[in-house]
């Protein structure tokens, strides 16, 4: 495997690439858990997608990062998902003291979880008894008293596919009769922010970082790509302007990332993700043109169709190989029963031959007992005659 590849299929990985090229890059899902670890990305994420006035100012300063926390007890499923903590304010700025806390789901997948759902009760169960345990702490019976109440939580699920997403968004349809039953079990609704909801235009207009990162993680083929080629350079170079380091790289992360899925060679790769250093998206516009997607996309069709004849051949080769160890099996089970038939017939054979020798023997004994039982009464006769008892 040559040093692309390699590369390239470290960046298809779920951990992050290590390597000797300028810029590396993360999976789509590892790069999408590091927006929501950012607090100035998640905060723009808030004012921007949900449409709740509440959140239209909530700042980096607000959100504090509490994933760790849970993850601990739900397992390692749950690691690419996001919990924070948000401190709500009046329109004066005060602190509310009423924490909101965000539970952010990341589905990049094509297909869609229909279990997310129960997995967003999971998180929601265990963040109450957290929250529960951490007041009876603060003031013992607490949470028995009449005016305590738990914090709102805010289920959120950040996906990337270009498919729709058709669960069901209530709990409920993921419970048997829920229509007869319905009363009785516990209810929500999480939202869905679908990237493609959003056309490259409606991101732009934000003007800041997560968008410009909503605009790359939508590119999922050639139109798509193209699209995005065709956005203002001088407005991308302005949000790279002004937003950190930390952010850039995130950027650059997710531009290498998508380079290496289009099978650009590495060498050019590091080279427009450069351009992001530079707070120069222009430069890789300008240069985009020498990208021949068709013929890539043609190239990995034409590898990906070797790849399946050579699986089919190979599944073929094992078929016959199977058939054929399975008739060798069967004809040396035939042999040994045909042999060991042959064995008792001869064993048979042997006995009737053994028989036979006895039934001869038998035969000659009798033979000779009548021999001598007519000698012996040839012999009384002639004593009989000799005394004159009996005439000759």
């Amino acid at each position: 495997m040559n040093k692309d590849n390699r590369i390239r299929k470290q960046a298809s990985d779920d951990t992050e690439v290590v390597s000797d090229v300028n810029y590396v890059g993360n999976s789509r899902d590892i790069s999408s858990k590091r927006i929501f670890e950012d607090p100035i990305l998640c905060s723009q994420f808030l004012n921007d997608n949900l449409g709740i006035p509440a959140l239209k100012n909530v700042s980096p300063d607000d959100i504090e990062d509490v994933s760790e926390r849970y993850h601990t007890y739900l397992g390692l499923e749950f690691r690419s998902d996001s919990v924070k903590r948000i401190r709500l304010r009046d329109a004066d700025g005060s602190d509310r003291g009423e924490p909101l806390f965000l539970v952010s789901l990341i589905e990049h997948k094509s297909s869609v979880d229909y279990n997310v759902a129960m997995q967003i009760l999971k998180y929601m169960v265990c963040i109450w008894d957290d929250y529960g345990k951490e007041q009876e702490r603060i003031q013992e019976g607490i949470t028995k008293r009449k005016y305590f109440k738990y914090p709102a939580i805010l289920p959120i699920v950040y996906y990337e596919g270009s498919a729709i997403w058709s669960a069901g968004l209530h709990f409920r349809d993921r419970i048997q009769k829920n229509d007869i039953y319905e009363c009785h079990i516990p209810d929500f609704i999480y939202k869905v922010v679908r990237n493609h909801d959003y056309t490259n235009e409606e991101l732009l207009e934000r003007g800041d970082a997560m968008s410009l990162l909503m605009m790359i993680n939508k590119i999922q083929n050639a139109d798509d790509f193209r699209r995005f080629c065709q956005s203002p350079p001088e407005e991308l170079d302005d949000i790279l302007e002004n937003t950190t380091e930390s952010i850039r790289k995130t950027i650059r992360d997710t531009l290498y990332g998508l380079l290496m899925r289009m099978n650009v060679p590495v060498d050019e790769a590091n080279r427009y993700v450069e351009s992001v250093e530079g707070c120069r998206m222009g430069y890789l516009f300008e240069n985009m043109e020498k990208i021949d997607i068709q013929e890539e996309r043609r190239k990995t069709a034409q590898a990906r169709k070797e790849t399946e004849e050579e699986k089919k051949k190979t599944a073929q080769a094992k078929k016959e190989t199977e058939e054929a160890i399975f008739k060798a099996e069967q004809a040396k089970k035939t042999a040994e029963y045909e042999m060991k038939n042959a064995e008792r017939e001869k064993q048979n054979a042997e006995r009737e031959k053994q028989n036979a020798e006895r039934e001869k023997q038998n035969a000659e004994r009798e033979k000779q007992n009548a021999e001598q039982m007519r000698l012996e009464n040839e012999r009384l006769k002639k004593m009989l005659a000799d005394h004159g008892i009996l005439a000759e």
